[in-house]
């Protein structure tokens, strides 16, 4: 009877909505209604329980008595499944009201099978790289019992000094805002009521990739314009892909920390976007806003945080301390209380916690599963970059008999895991130097030599038996960067250069005379120039995972052919820094005819050298642009069409065009497109980002590719802080990268 009932109801209000929407509204519905019901016979003490986050860190008992009384509403960092069971079990059986614990993790690129780190994910510009990576991630995470994750950090940052530039995908706000949107897809699943769907939460809302110097916890100034144009936009997509929840960023902006700002919290999340999910503080930033001198006290600090928007306080207990006082004074209404509350319960039953809050304790099989450990593998391949390949030295040929194996990071399986790995095992780690050993056998005489022990090693003693050992091989390779513990949040640095004597043992094996293949893992992009030049090839791999191994041997051997682009601008030196590709233009743009320092003549006029913006050193050009990276094989781009060169604002864009393999290798190429608003109310940037694909051609194969790009995603926050598509004059390039490309142009009309 319910069922007929419902299906007329569902084609009387066809067209405007499915039956599929009525079904989830009616569900949405019922939820809300328990949750009133809840929020009715709640205290307050336990309305500010749901609203605190404790660590595992310590006496089980004394946090089972914490739940007990129904002042705990998250934990996060508990990952055995026994214990987990065991404290949902005091919330469920032993609380007044048995409210399902949350239990939280940072799971940022795998929970133990490690994918590449999300800024090489980023380098495939592939999001179901992204997606599949968050998809085993939730897979393995929720097999023990955890069911949110502080992820996807999707600030966009042009810093590499920035040690959590390893995070986040990059300089680029489109590249980011897919990615971003793969992630919280992969994470969530098809549902969050899944046992095997873990709730998404992007981070830092917002602006924190901005931070004066790179340096972690800092500043940033950033305008409103800004932060509606170039940082917010990623946050939006990931919102619009049902991210259940958000997290506030630790710094301040134009001087509100971010946990305390109620413009973005509630203007912007809530009253804009619609976002009706909980939001977070980072750890401790409630109280850290005291060290800000936002707030007199823990008391002011909670009272700000909460009027502002926050929900849910990580571990520095100044809600559940102070807000009683705050409520019965007033400054804190009950009902911003309950809003939070309302916030926080709508998550846990959209997980399905309080109808399965336990987990299977003996489900480990799928623990690094067959089809995991692929997905890894396939990730580490696509995110590897091929910088430099000077006479095609790769991929190596039959011809090549033997291999001299150096440096620091060869056969480093921690190290190779990269940052935010709290739960990667290094003994499921499969290096470069046995995965090539696994690949050859003894079809190529491998020479193993480290010459330093670690990358921030400064001994110089190996590096003479290093080189003396290579100098016997038909090639060299060379495997440096940076150890895990160097990229990272609170890893900052002023010097992007190679770490230790990795620059000199580079030196003594380009001495040799043999071909060397410079191999970097790292966190971030870092300033190889010098080390670049001195080798025949140079492949970027940032830190890989698991299965970064046999993906770089099975790259160097031609068996995968590198497919991964630049998501960040690599720059010459730090000096350069900030340096991206989507920089406003200036009135006076370098022209690449600056005279540069060492051309400088003695006692040459004030005037001699141009008046454009560069550097003097260092010119105005980078060392790799955004979006750049090579294959084994060429590609021609030709024959570029648009469906029109005159549009209107509600029109799309149709950009056709052919793409062939020119070369002698199978391979995939990504295909970009940028747009610039020549004239805008406000400067806008020479180039930006608006559509990239994948496209794998066979030798000699030509295909015809389409992009269509809707006119309203030409949309920009203007001079009168309004979001529109001014009419004028536009450019576009169909390129291999942001510095690529042959500029075609078009005009938006009234």
């Amino acid at each position: 009877m319910k069922t007929v009932k419902f299906f007329p109801l569902c084609m009387l209000l066809l067209p405007f909505v499915s039956c599929t929407q009525v079904a989830v509204d009616k569900k949405e519905a019922a939820m809300d209604k328990k949750i009133e019901n809840l929020l009715s016979r709640m205290t307050l003490e336990e309305k500010l329980g749901q609203m605190n986050q404790v660590s595992s860190y310590g006496n089980i008992e004394d946090i089972s008595g914490l739940i007990k009384k129904g002042e705990v509403g998250s934990i996060l960092n508990e990952v055995d499944p026994v214990r987990i069971n065991a404290l949902q079990r005091v919330a469920i059986e032993e609380s007044r009201l048995g409210i399902p614990l949350l239990m939280a993790r940072d799971v940022i690129h795998g929970f133990k099978t490690i994918f590449p780190i999300p800024l090489g994910q980023a380098a495939s510009f592939d999001p179901q790289v992204a997606e599949a990576g968050a998809r085993v991630a939730a897979i393995e995470a929720s097999s023990v019992g955890i069911r949110w994750t502080f992820a996807p950090m999707i600030d966009v940052a042009r810093d590499p000094r920035w040690g959590r530039i390893a995070e986040g995908c990059g300089e680029d706000t489109y590249l980011t805002s897919v990615m971003g949107a793969a992630m919280v897809r992969g994470f969530q699943g098809d549902s969050l009521n899944s046992p095997t769907s873990i709730a998404a939460c992007p981070k830092h809302f917002v602006g924190y990739g901005a931070v004066e110097g790179g340096r972690d916890y800092n500043s940033t100034f950033i305008p409103e314009r800004r932060l509606r144009n170039v940082y917010l936009p990623p946050f939006e997509m990931a919102a619009k892909a049902g991210a259940a929840t958000f997290m506030t960023s630790f710094n301040d902006n134009d001087g509100v920390p971010s946990t305390g700002n109620k413009f973005i919290l509630k203007d912007v999340l809530r009253g804009e976007w619609g976002f009706d999910g909980l939001v977070v503080t980072d750890w401790a930033s409630a109280n850290e806003m005291v060290g800000h001198g936002f707030a007199t006290d823990s008391k002011e600090a909670a009272m700000k945080a909460v009027n502002a928007g926050v929900d849910m306080e990580m571990v520095s207990y100044t809600f559940v301390k102070e807000l009683p006082a705050l409520v019965w004074e007033g400054k804190v209404k009950e009902a911003v209380v309950d809003e939070a509350v309302r916030n926080i319960l709508r998550v846990k039953y959209r997980l399905g916690l309080f109808d399965n809050p336990y987990t299977d304790e003996k489900k480990t099989d799928i623990l690094y599963a067959p089809s995991h450990l692929e997905a890894a593998r396939q990730a580490a391949v696509e995110s590897a970059i091929l910088l430099k390949n000077d006479r095609e030295v790769l991929p190596l040929q039959p011809s090549v008999k033997s291999v001299a194996v150096v440096g620091p990071l060869a056969n480093a399986p921690y190290e190779q895991m990269g940052t935010w790995v709290f739960d990667g095992d290094k003994s499921r780690v499969i290096t470069p130097l046995n995965a090539i050993k696994n690949l050859v056998g003894d079809k190529v005489q491998i020479i193993y030599e480290p010459g330093l022990a670690f990358s921030r090693d400064k001994n110089t003693a190996g590096i003479a038996k290093a080189a003396s050992a290579a100098s016997r091989a038909d090639v060299i390779l060379a495997f440096v960067g940076e150890e895990s513990i160097l990229s990272g949040e609170a890893h900052c640095l002023a010097d992007l250069n190679l770490q230790g004597a990795q620059s000199e043992l580079i030196a003594a094996l380009a001495r040799t005379g043999k071909p060397v293949v410079m191999i970097v893992m790292a966190g971030r992009p870092l300033t190889i120039e010098k080390e670049a030049e001195l080798a025949s090839s140079v492949l970027y791999s940032f830190h890989p995972g698991t299965m970064g191994g046999p993906a770089i041997a099975d790259l160097l051997w031609g068996i995968s052919v590198p497919s991964g682009k630049t998501p960040m601008t690599f720059p010459r030196m730090t000096g350069q820094i900030p340096v991206y590709y989507a920089h406003n233009n200036t009135g006076r743009p370098a022209t690449k005819n600056e005279v540069l320092l060492d051309d400088i003549a003695v006692e040459a006029g004030q005037t001699s050298l141009g008046c454009t913006s560069f550097y003097l050193d260092a010119g105005f050009e980078p060392l790799y642009p955004f979006g750049y990276g090579l294959s084994y094989t060429t590609f021609r781009y030709g024959n570029v069409r648009l469906s029109s060169k005159e549009l209107r604002k509600d029109d799309v864009l149709t950009v056709t065009f052919d793409l062939e393999n020119t070369g002698k290798y199978e391979g995939t190429e990504v295909a970009q497109l940028y747009v610039q608003d020549k004239v805008g109310s406000v400067t806008r940037p020479v180039k930006e980002l608006k559509r990239f694909t994948r496209v794998t051609l066979k030798p000699g194969e030509k295909r015809s590719i389409t992009f269509e790009l809707p006119v309203s995603e030409l949309a920009f926050w203007n001079i009168d802080m309004e979001k529109v598509v001014e009419p004028g004059d536009f450019a576009l390039w169909v390129a291999p990268d942001s510095q690529s490309g042959e500029e075609i142009p078009f005009e938006v009309i009234e």
